[in-house]
């Protein structure tokens, strides 16, 4: 295939050495956001500002996380200027009609996540109780700041009529001007967010809860500070990853641009998640020996140490992998392609180093009864190290879609830490060979329909 330089020459593309692209997060904005949100942990476990109460110390901690990453998007990175954001502010063209349309659909789209919640048992345990109580604090002036919100970011949309318009229309029945692509997208994406952030507030709320117990007890015992460390990690993990469901706005690049499409590419994700992880994954691919790793190298405190030294070096690749993500973070979405921190070394940090460490964490090579006990065990960890596997190729192909990830996937392959695995011919076929499909993920970021 040939194309043309500005000069008029013929070029062969195959032969252009593929360029990294810009990532959608600064590093640095990134890193401030990891600070922040350790020291607003630091200031409820140790002052104690809200005694004990985990939900106003949840909002606190995220609040700060989200004022330094917000405050260095905006200011600093200039975020609101991006093309993706689909925003024109050499223009205005307000209108309370659209508004209040757009309004009617979110009201609508709200109206159908409250019922699921009514209706789904899981909802009902306790483990959401810190949910349903954050929802009561927020919910209020989260209503109020909606309308001024919708209206300025409205005025300002080079294409006005996004996700939550179709979604009106659609409920005034003006059905000649639905589009039933967008309106899918638009669902999906609230579906995601409905689903994952009262996971990860539970996640969140129950980690800090532990740190107010027993954080702060005999940490010079090696065995203590290990725990503390591993417990901390999986509290940024989460921490950031229940601010960027929250922080889904247009305005500041972080909204939803595309949602995962496919049913396999959903059902692969949600079966690493409660409840199908419960009920279903782990049940059938149970790998553990039921002794840990601690328990096995007691007696070897040197070994002890190496061992959970990689465990914890594992886990901090996995929260860095979520940190760089800043307020951007989200399960089957595309919010923006990040290019930088660890993933300038591989496309899938997280799910490698995580899988990794699941090896270390449960040691299913270890013989119980007798040696040929460990192939089943060892068998169902690499089962759900496929289902991992399969996260990663239908995230590929649903980011693919978009021209920055072809190119960045273009780049990992010719400079990433794994681009060997290209010449093993029986591996060559895992690498990223699918094309964007033409006229899909566009600058202007409109979202991805489904066909």
């Amino acid at each position: 295939m040939n194309a043309r330089d500005p000069a008029g020459a013929s070029v062969e593309t195959a032969d252009v050495v593929p360029v990294r692209p810009r990532s959608v997060v600064h590093g640095a904005v990134a890193a401030a956001g990891g600070i922040a949100f350790l020291a607003g942990v630091a200031i409820v476990v140790l002052l104690e500002p809200f005694a004990h109460f985990v939900v106003p110390s949840a909002l606190f901690v995220l609040g700060c996380t989200a004022t330094v990453i917000l405050a260095l998007d905006f200011f600093w990175q200039r975020v609101y200027r991006r093309a993706s954001t689909g925003l024109d502010f050499e223009s205005d063209d307000p209108s309370w009609p659209r508004t209040f349309t757009k309004l009617a659909g979110l009201c609508v789209t709200l109206g159908l996540v409250a019922i699921a919640y009514r209706l789904l048992p899981q909802y009902r345990t306790g483990f959401f109780g810190d949910y349903w109580h954050a929802l009561t604090l927020l919910a209020i002036p989260w209503a109020i700041l909606a309308v001024p919100y919708f209206y300025f970011v409205d005025r300002k949309m080079a294409v006005p009529r996004d996700g939550y318009w179709h979604m009106g229309a659609l409920v005034a029945l003006r059905f000649r001007d639905v589009n039933r692509g967008i309106v899918v997208q638009h669902l999906l994406g609230w579906a995601v967010k409905a689903f994952f952030l009262p996971l990860m507030w539970g996640f969140l709320c129950d980690d800090i809860r532990w740190l107010f117990l027993f954080g702060t007890q005999d940490v010079t015992n090696p065995w203590k500070a290990y725990d503390i460390a591993y417990r901390l990690i999986y509290l940024a993990d989460v921490g950031i990853g229940t601010l960027g469901y929250i922080t889904a706005f247009r305005l500041a690049d972080t909204h939803i641009r595309s949602t995962e499409p496919t049913l396999l590419g959903w059902v692969v994700a949600l079966a690493c998640y409660d409840p199908l992880w419960s009920a279903v994954t782990y049940r059938y691919l149970s790998y553990g020996t039921g002794h840990s790793w601690s328990s096995w190298l007691a007696y070897h405190p040197y070994l002890a140490v190496l061992w959970g030294g990689g465990i914890l070096a594992l886990s901090a690749v996995y929260v860095w992998a979520t940190v760089i993500f800043g307020a951007r973070f989200s399960n089957l979405t595309n919010r923006g392609v990040i290019t930088n921190g660890p993933f300038r070394f591989t496309k899938h940090p997280a799910y490698l180093s995580k899988n990794l460490s699941w090896w270390m964490l449960s040691v299913p090579f270890l013989p119980i009864d007798n040696g040929w006990d460990t192939i089943p065990r060892c068998a169902m960890l690499l089962g759900v190290n496929f289902i991992y596997f399969m996260r990663a190729k239908t995230e590929e192909w649903h980011m693919a879609r978009d021209p920055d990830y072809v190119r960045y996937a273009l780049w990992i392959e010719e400079h990433g830490l794994f681009r060997f695995v290209r010449r093993v011919p029986l591996l060559a076929h895992v690498g990223f060979r699918r094309p964007a499909p033409p006229g899909i993920g566009t600058p202007g970021g409109t979202p991805l329909r489904v066909d």
